[in-house]
């Protein structure tokens, strides 16, 4: 994950990306819309622990939800590191 393109004061504290939260990022929500990305292209919502499951919610209804990591995980296999990956 890019964190230099994510929304907030620095890189180093992403934010949750639901509407009007600022919050700490805690969690990665990867995604895909199918009629637009390639299967193996994965965007990302990051979420804090109060709106991780209204935006997984919101995700999966529309089948566009692939997995929900903790954002600690996905910075640390390195998941994040390709293109596409901001939300």
């Amino acid at each position: 994950m890019n964190l230099a393109n994510l929304s907030g004061p620095s890189p180093e504290t992403p934010q949750c990306s639901a509407k009007g939260c600022r919050s700490d990022a805690v969690w990665v929500l990867a995604w895909n819309n199918p009629k637009l990305h390639t299967p193996e292209r994965r965007k990302t919502w990051l979420a804090c622990d109060e709106h991780r499951e209204h935006l997984a919610k919101f995700l999966g209804v529309r089948g566009f939800l692939k997995d929900v990591v903790a954002l600690a995980e996905w910075d640390a296999s390195g998941a994040g590191s390709g293109a596409g990956t901001e939300g």
